[in-house]
């Protein structure tokens, strides 16, 4: 996949029609769709679960990058996959065992994720950078769209980023928060490779050049 590439996140869409924002997606250089999954509990609100994925796959071939922000990941992981899932992201922070989630992700024949939250520091994934297909780095606390990046959660990407190259290892870098026109280059230059974009994407102000 050339890098970066833009994932744009349905939770900033209009849920009403969904299906418009699949094709807004697709006409405007996206190729993730970002689908973040959330429980009222891990974070405080409810989106969707497996039945609008599985309704919503047969409108495109783009992958889906689902985002789990659940307690409990592992409960969810092959119900989400069955349902039309290509990546499936869960929170460090969410579970014990991470390492097992991975496995059980790849097993499925799916990409396995790990995002953490701002306050979560890098050396608490390196055990695991070995084994993930994504790390996705939350510049805001989860839980709404249209909030201000935390400028100093990219230092988090470089540091990714650096570890990658030192050790030979095969993960892309997703940044999910606050990524707008005047933060989109910073967030580039940090070292992403997946650029989650919501609020932004869907009211057309994003400049985006594929």
């Amino acid at each position: 996949m050339k890098t970066p590439v833009l994932a744009p996140s349905l939770l900033s869409a209009d849920f009403s029609s969904l299906e418009r924002a699949i094709k807004q997606i697709e006409d405007n250089n996206g190729s993730v769709v970002h689908i973040d999954v959330m429980d009222g509990d891990f974070v405080p609100e409810i989106t969707y679960g497996q039945p609008v994925v599985r309704s919503i796959r047969k409108l495109t071939k783009l992958p889906f990058d689902v985002h789990l922000m659940t307690w409990h990941p592992e409960k969810q992981v092959k119900t989400f996959a069955e349902a039309g899932a290509d990546w499936i992201t869960f929170h460090l922070e969410a579970c014990v065992h991470a390492h097992r989630i991975i496995q059980q992700i790849h097993e499925l024949g799916k990409k396995a994720g790990v995002s953490i939250v701002p306050s979560t520091p890098i050396s608490s994934i390196k055990e695991i950078l070995e084994c993930a297909d994504i790390i996705l780095v939350m510049t805001v606390n989860p839980g709404y769209g249209g909030q201000k990046l935390i400028p100093s959660c990219l230092k988090k990407v470089s540091e990714l980023k650096k570890l990658r190259e030192e050790n030979n290892y095969n993960y892309l870098i997703s940044v999910d928060g606050g990524v707008n026109n005047d933060t989109l280059q910073s967030v580039i230059d940090a070292g992403a490779d997946v650029i989650v974009s919501g609020s932004s994407f869907f009211n057309g102000s994003l400049n985006w050049k594929a």
